[in-house]
């Protein structure tokens, strides 16, 4: 489950999103990162994400997964029936992210891998979490574009609803829920 994403995306994209809702977005501490382009961002790699400092977004950057139980990382979390207002909350900016089926040749060692974008839409948002010091993504029941791929979706966001789920301004449950036929552009790719 979605244990792999893409973010090519320039961090001007990220201050531009914020200036069009008319909110500013800052860097955490004031520090600039050095946000490298990542064709793939796996568990445990340093990735954007913005969260919400009172009356503007901080932008940092952070590692994918927190340890769990017996030090396993959690990496995506169920939103299904949770409440997360008292959480804190954050956007993790992606292009994509990627899924793995098993081999169509049982002879084959490789899965499948297959890219998944929002239709129309250069990059979106996933849903997350910040705990000791680490993010991961929040995840849906799938909707019918990725129900062929798996049993579970990240939390989709498109770019206007990054506050909505920031500052919790619409109910949560109107946030966590897949998107219809024909939202996402499914791909094959090799690894």
């Amino acid at each position: 489950m979605c244990n792999e994403h893409r973010n090519r995306i320039p961090e001007s994209a990220y201050f531009e999103a914020f200036s069009q809702a008319g909110v500013p977005l800052r860097w955490a501490q004031g520090r600039r990162s050095n946000l490298q382009p990542k064709e793939s961002l796996r568990i445990r790699d340093e990735g954007p994400v913005i969260r919400w400092a009172g009356d503007h977004g901080e932008l940092e950057v952070l590692p994918w997964a927190w340890a769990g139980q017996g030090g396993r990382p959690v990496f995506n979390f169920r939103s299904d029936g949770r409440s997360f207002a008292h959480s804190d909350r954050c956007l993790i900016p992606s292009e994509g992210f990627y899924e793995f089926t098993a081999p169509a040749d049982p002879k084959a060692k490789r899965k499948g891998r297959w890219l998944i974008t929002l239709a129309g839409e250069p990059w979106f948002w996933i849903a997350g979490l910040i705990r000791e010091g680490a993010w991961a993504l929040l995840t849906t029941e799938p909707g019918p574009d990725i129900a062929p791929f798996h049993d579970r979706q990240p939390v989709v966001l498109r770019r206007a609803q990054a506050l909505d789920w920031l500052t919790l301004a619409r109910p949560e449950a109107e946030l966590f829920v897949p998107l219809p036929a024909g939202s996402f552009t499914v791909e094959k790719v090799e690894q």
